[in-house]
């Protein structure tokens, strides 16, 4: 289920941790699995027809409609895949292209290299907090200081809010409100008592 809401079919684990990632990203609006259906010419001339992955869509944040955040339409593939096979299937590839840019899309390609990466990683490791529950008058006002801050690292927010014995519990509870999105960083970054934290702007 993205998101609890809808249910979205994968055919490989590397499809699946791309939704993972695809998930936790505040900046996703949405995802449609094989979402098109792109017919293409093989290299010996036959018609042939072609189903991307996945396209997603993104949110308009603080950009212009000018400048809007254009849909994604993705190929999932494992890296020794495509290498092997990229002559075969560059015919559809370029088809795939050619019809996301007739739809004000983009096209991708994404392998272990754009998917199994530090981000999922961290991913990975906060899905263990996703369920645990603390009293929502602490978490708002662990928010409200983030808030107030603007941008400030994990150690303060322990110093500041979970000191001496409560430290265990308060790094917990950080991990959780990233986990459940109510703080924001920079997933990319290993995770660490000097990781900054702020709230984040899509909610």
């Amino acid at each position: 289920m993205f998101r609890g809401e809808d249910a979205v079919e994968f055919e490989s684990t590397l499809e699946r941790d791309f939704l993972i990632r695809t998930e936790f990203s505040l900046c996703v609006l949405g995802i449609v699995p094989q979402p098109c259906r792109i017919e293409y010419r093989a290299p010996s001339g036959r018609k042939q027809f072609y189903t991307p992955d996945f396209l997603v869509y993104y949110r308009l944040g603080d950009r212009s409609y000018e400048d809007y955040p254009k849909p994604a339409l993705v190929e999932v593939k494992p890296e020794a895949h495509w290498r092997q096979h990229w002559r075969q299937w560059m015919p559809k590839w370029k088809a795939a292209r050619a019809y996301a840019k007739e739809q004000g899309w983009e096209f991708r390609i994404r392998d272990e290299s754009r998917i199994r990466d530090q981000a999922l990683q961290n991913i990975s490791f906060l899905s263990r907090y996703k369920r645990m529950t603390y009293p929502q008058e602490d978490s708002l006002v662990v928010i409200r200081t983030a808030e107030e801050m603007g941008v400030v690292t994990v150690d303060y927010l322990l110093a500041r809010h979970f000191n001496g014995m409560y430290r265990a519990q308060g790094i917990a509870h950080l991990w959780h409100l990233l986990a459940t999105r109510a703080l924001d960083c920079d997933i990319s970054r290993p995770l660490s008592n000097f990781t900054e934290l702020w709230v984040p702007y899509e909610q």
